[in-house]
């Protein structure tokens, strides 16, 4: 079964199917969901999700982009949202991940300086409730991994979400013991070095993520993402590896369960 580990369910792109989409995604091989949070009201819905569904799990955390909305009340609204998970025990296991966090400098707002404040303060809150980190990061890549030196994100875990950056960034991403999120992108013609990056990174370190509704592997491309369509991901990287995609599949499932600590037994033994 193939863990999803990135996806956002709570997207009005799934107004219309969520729950119809949702309850075939076991017969579709897909066995467990990550939805991550991006604003207020998405982690309120990721965490009603979650509720809903027992293969669906949640990351909560503002994205960048929505940082300009944050103050201290509605951080302590966040705050509480893991307190409360903590003193549910059936609960407890669901909340896996702080995140999506991290730095955008695609557009210019909000301003960088919002953005780093935000980032910090969720990577202070993931330490807080020893919790592994979601991290984006567009055009920031300085940025972003010298924020993550400077506040030891090694000791966390965690994952560079829908990875952008060079073989390089990739390589100073590892050493500080994050994994790289590999999508869609991936299955482009124009993607090389993404698959350079897929080619570099050793497969207990990948884990396989759409981002739905966006960025949808070929033969999809343009059109609305969904977990259905990992199966895409997991035959590219087995191609460029060189593996079959059962070992793909195994392996980065394997990856994710210890990451973030959802093991229904014990974890696969590393590799």
């Amino acid at each position: 079964m193939i863990f999803e580990s990135h996806a956002h369910y709570d997207d009005k792109a799934f107004d219309a199917d969520r729950d119809m989409l949702l309850e075939s995604m076991p017969e579709q091989g897909i066995g467990y969901i990550l939805n991550a949070g991006s604003s207020l009201e998405s982690v309120q819905m990721t965490l009603d999700l979650a509720k809903r569904y027992s293969f669906v799990y949640c990351a909560l955390g503002i994205h960048p982009s929505d940082t300009k909305k944050l103050d201290e009340e509605k951080f302590g609204w966040l705050k509480e949202q893991f307190a409360k998970s903590g003193a549910e025990s059936a609960a407890n296991k669901k909340i896996v991940a702080v995140g999506e966090i991290g730095l955008d400098y695609y557009w210019d707002e909000p301003d960088r300086e919002t953005q780093k404040t935000w980032f910090i303060r969720q990577l202070e809150l993931a330490r807080e409730m020893n919790l592994p980190v979601i991290i984006h990061s567009r055009e920031a890549a300085k940025d972003t991994l010298d924020t993550l030196r400077k506040h030891d994100v090694a000791a966390l875990g965690g994952v560079m979400h829908c990875f952008s950056y060079t073989r390089e960034t990739a390589r100073e991403c590892l050493e500080m013991n994050l994994h790289i999120g590999i999508g869609g992108v991936v299955t482009f013609k124009n993607a090389q070095k993404l698959k350079d990056v897929a080619a570099y990174t050793p497969l207990n370190r990948i884990l396989l993520e759409t981002d739905c509704p966006y960025l949808a592997p070929v033969p999809y491309r343009g059109k609305r993402n969904t977990s259905a369509y990992l199966p895409y991901i997991v035959s590219e990287i087995a191609a460029i590896k060189g593996i079959s995609p059962d070992e793909v599949t195994e392996k980065t499932t394997g990856n994710a369960l210890k990451l973030f600590r959802v093991c229904e037994q014990a974890c696969p033994e590393e590799s």
